[in-house]
């Protein structure tokens, strides 16, 4: 038999026989002593043999549910001494400078698109020079018609010209020699004012014909097609070969290849935005652009209930945005006090951002706080004094009113 079991195995034992002793069923009857005898000589043998080790045994062994009282008092001991043993960190808000943001989204677009097209009719496109993609500067070629037809009537205006120079130069000869015959009769006066008319004829043809060389000279110059800005060419539909009439479109071009991001604001947040407010914007590749607010629409869309606000893009060709894009971003204000803690002693429940602060009872309490910003690790928020101790991280396996022991951490 195991030693260690001796003790409860007697005490079971002799309170089996000393029963009846504590049984009010039971009545004395004469030889009662003689029948309880031997239980009080096992229960002194044990205790001679077991010296102390039997009293707890004894006690256990004679409680009338056999000792489940007593462990189910030790068991909600150790349960409650576990759980009050429950090792956190706590951290304490820092004060710190932060930016208020404002995320928005958006398209972004051209900050200026300029339609490029044909100026001529009838002449066929022989040269296309610029390509979707490329970078031109004020006054680069682009395309160019066939300027031969141009060319010949450009020849026939500048000899019509020449004609009427011709005749300008005879009509005012005359005229002059019968200014000088005027006093002597030789011509009426009704003669005389048709010298003068026919130089005046004369004189208004070759205005006409100068002006038909001009405009010869002008359709020449429209055969070749120049950009009208320095920028990139975003789209071309120019053709090789193709007749196009005037005003077809023949190339897009963005100006100074600038972008602008049409951030779409809530109306309550409106009155915030102001123009040289710094800009953030994220690509769909991931990659941030930096901008600034240039202006805010005067308006608000009756549908979305959002105003529109332009954002200039920084050009450069590390720019990963692109006209067309939709992209998520915000809106970065002037820097603002306010205190930190680290992201993880933040937590999000029942749609809620809270804290557990630990009060003086070492106890944690739940506390509902404003997140102002996130950057990196580190959470802006309000809502929580300064001098709180908060739980800095593990709180997702914490309750309202569950105690603690705290040892400090640093925030970071």
């Amino acid at each position: 038999m195991n030693q260690q079991n001796t003790p409860t195995l007697c005490a079971r034992r002799a309170a089996m026989m000393l029963t009846p002793l504590t049984t009010p069923a039971v009545p004395l009857r004469r030889g009662f002593g003689q029948a309880l005898a031997p239980g009080l000589v096992l229960a002194l043998a044990c205790t001679a043999l077991l010296g102390n080790a039997p009293s707890s045994a004894w006690a256990q062994a004679s409680s009338p549910d056999g000792g489940s009282k007593g462990g189910a008092a030790a068991s909600t001991a150790s349960a409650t001494a576990a759980k009050a043993a429950l090792t956190v960190q706590v951290v304490s808000p820092k004060p710190g400078q932060w930016t208020s943001t404002l995320p928005v989204n958006g398209n972004v677009a051209p900050w200026s698109e300029a339609i490029i097209g044909s100026q001529v009719s009838g002449l066929r496109l022989v040269e296309v020079v610029a390509q979707v993609g490329d970078a031109v500067s004020a006054g680069q070629l682009l395309a160019r018609f066939d300027d031969a037809p141009v060319q010949t009537d450009l020849a026939q205006a500048k000899a019509a010209l020449q004609e009427a120079q011709a005749q300008l130069q005879e009509a005012a000869a005359n005229a002059q020699r019968a200014k000088g015959l005027a006093g002597t009769g030789a011509l009426s006066a009704q003669q005389m004012g048709q010298f003068e008319a026919n130089e005046a004829v004369a004189r208004a043809r070759v205005a006409t014909a100068q002006a038909a060389v001009a405009a010869q000279e002008l359709r020449l110059q429209h055969t070749r097609v120049v950009a009208p800005d320095a920028g990139l060419i975003s789209g071309r539909s120019a053709t090789l070969g193709a007749v196009a009439g005037p005003g077809t479109e023949l190339f897009k071009l963005i100006r100074q290849s600038r972008l602008e991001w049409r951030a779409e604001v809530p109306a309550a947040e409106v009155a915030r935005v102001k123009p040289g407010v710094a800009a953030r914007l994220t690509t769909p590749s991931g990659a941030v652009v930096l901008g600034t607010v240039r202006k805010v629409s005067p308006s608000v869309d009756p549908q979305t209930r959002n105003a529109v606000v332009y954002v200039d893009l920084k050009p450069g060709d590390s720019s990963q945005a692109r006209a067309g894009m939709f992209a998520r971003g915000e809106l970065r204000f002037d820097a603002r006090r306010s205190l930190t803690l680290p992201s993880s002693a933040v937590l999000l429940r029942e749609g809620f951002d809270v804290v557990l602060v630990v009060d003086a009872q070492q106890r944690v309490r739940q506390t509902k706080v404003r997140v102002l910003a996130r950057e990196g690790e580190q959470v802006a928020l309000e809502g929580v004094d300064e001098g709180a101790r908060v739980v800095a991280r593990g709180g997702a396996f914490l309750a309202d009113g569950d105690a603690v022991r705290v040892v400090e951490a640093t925030a970071k």
